[in-house]
């Protein structure tokens, strides 16, 4: 580890290297490179700048290296001053039409939706890896048994797959989300000083539609010097959302691996405690957790960047070198280690009918509401009668004990009566059908959206 200088852990502990390389320096260079040359093509095209100039181009811009471009800032203060002023210089006459009539920023939010679209293509592709073992384990574990909480609280029964099939829908949600959103975010920007195309003057759409055709992208619809920042409001807050969703499924998995309920759990073989033998931490399912706190604050940048100035001033540029890597390389790493999580997670059946049978048949206690309202007791009386005979049970008192020396109840329900309305496989509703109501609804998401 002597080696490692870099602070940020991003350069070295988180995120996957293909995330990593799309978000270098020379990848940055690279993707503005190939935005100059579509318009140095979109110019030709237009009778803007000579025919033979995007062969020049092609030959003139190889081997360029992000280095040259940042030493060049340095006395510029300018990153795409300083690169279009190497390639003017590389280029001969071509370089005379190298960035004519556009601004930095048609280069820059060009690049970035490009890169935007490499890392959904990523991010969707993981996610789809995670849909599908929440699929498995969803229909695996449907008929297993647990206990069903609110605030904490044994509610009602229900099983580990119903539980599993509300991750694929919320997870199906977002991976929606994602495809949807990328119609509006990943665009061309490329329409000059403040969005009106005046260097180009009537061959300014023309212009447009070659630069964006040959980099595979619609154009936003109109712009100011800037594409409108609402479109990195949108993605930011859509993987934020899932950050959440990643959370709270870690969430889950946190509380149900403490010592007293150990329902679910992180097998991996590692040392749990420096100290502490008998450890057995879910440092995976934390690690999601605390990175999403990571997440989350990224929103705020986004959304901050909204309202620029006038046709824009310079408040975004420096944020969103930190707001756009980070943003996907913070999720790349939670979906790492999402996919890692429930590979690695263990279901112990016993101990969810342990639990279950924790209260001694009080988790059972709607259901015998109900069964009371059948038999004609109004409801109101009916949950009335068992708050308060629940509150009174004797210490190792079963609920059916209880109904049992109740003078009212016993002559409304048999023993045998009872052993039917208070086993948690009777009270399970339709959570099968629900279960496959959410597979279903992940395999037409995944099929709308698919990713070459």
């Amino acid at each position: 580890m002597s080696e490692l200088s870099a602070v940020c852990p991003f350069e070295w502990r988180y995120g996957s290297e293909e995330m990593r390389r799309l978000f270098t320096v020379e990848s940055l260079v690279e993707t503005y490179v190939s935005v100059e040359r579509a318009l140095v093509n979109g110019l030709a095209e237009a009778g803007l700048a000579p025919k033979h100039c995007p062969e020049a181009f092609e030959e003139c811009s190889k081997n360029l290296k992000a280095s040259e471009v940042y030493s060049r800032e340095v006395a510029l203060g300018h990153e795409i001053a300083a690169l279009t002023y190497i390639l003017g210089e590389r280029c001969g006459e071509c370089g005379s039409y190298v960035h004519l009539g556009a601004t930095s920023y048609d280069v820059v939010d060009t690049a970035w939706a490009l890169l935007i679209r490499e890392a959904l293509k990523i991010v969707r592709r993981k996610l789809r890896l995670a849909l599908e073992e929440l699929v498995h384990l969803s229909t695996r574990y449907e008929n297993v048994l647990m206990v069903g909480r609110t605030h904490g609280q044994h509610a009602v029964p229900m099983t580990v797959g119903f539980k599993f099939a509300n991750y694929v829908y919320e997870l199906s949600r977002s991976y929606e989300r994602l495809c949807g959103l990328e119609g509006r975010v990943v665009r061309a920007k490329m329409s000059g000083a403040v969005g009106t195309m005046a260097a180009w003057g009537a061959r300014g759409l023309y212009v447009e539609r070659v630069v964006s055709s040959e980099l595979g992208l619609e154009p936003h619809v109109i712009a100011t010097q800037v594409a409108p920042r609402d479109g990195f409001g949108e993605l930011v807050s859509a993987l934020a959302v899932l950050a959440s969703q990643l959370d709270r499924f870690a969430l889950e998995v946190r509380e149900l691996s403490r010592t007293e309920i150990g329902e679910i759990f992180e097998a991996e073989p590692r040392v749990g405690s420096s100290t502490m033998p008998h450890k057995r931490n879910p440092v995976i399912a934390e690690r999601v957790s605390g990175l999403a706190k990571v997440m989350r604050s990224l929103v705020v940048v986004a959304l901050e960047n909204i309202p620029l100035m006038h046709e824009r001033d310079l408040t975004n540029s420096s944020s969103e070198r930190f707001l756009v890597p980070h943003a996907f390389l913070t999720i790349d790493q939670m979906l790492e280690d999402f996919l890692k999580l429930i590979k690695v997670m263990q279901v112990d059946p016993q101990a969810a009918r342990r639990n279950l049978e924790l209260t001694r048949d009080v988790i059972m206690s709607e259901a015998l509401v109900i069964r009371l309202v059948m038999k004609g007791m109004p409801r109101h009386e009916a949950h009335g009668k068992l708050v308060e005979l629940i509150r009174d049970m004797r210490e190792g008192e079963s609920l059916k004990e209880a109904v049992l020396r109740d003078v009212t109840l016993s002559k409304m329900l048999s023993p045998e009566e009872l052993d039917e309305v208070l086993r948690p496989e009777n009270y399970l509703g339709c959570y099968r059908e629900l279960i496959e109501r959410a597979v279903k609804y992940c395999r037409d998401v995944l099929k709308g959206c698919q990713d070459a």
